[in-house]
């Protein structure tokens, strides 16, 4: 239930990718999801993450 975002953002010399990550509340049961910005080599961790 995650998806990498459409874009890449570029900064100077930096590449930056954005990542959504849909999460489940668990005192709600509701959907949230979670934005990070960070280099494209961290997005996998980030996703795989619960």
């Amino acid at each position: 239930m995650a998806k990498k975002s459409v874009a890449s953002l570029q900064t100077g010399s930096k590449r930056l990718t954005k990542a959504i990550k849909m999460v489940k509340s668990p005192k709600t049961g509701a959907y949230m999801f979670v934005e990070s910005i960070m280099s494209p080599d961290q997005v996998n961790d980030f996703l795989a993450k619960k």
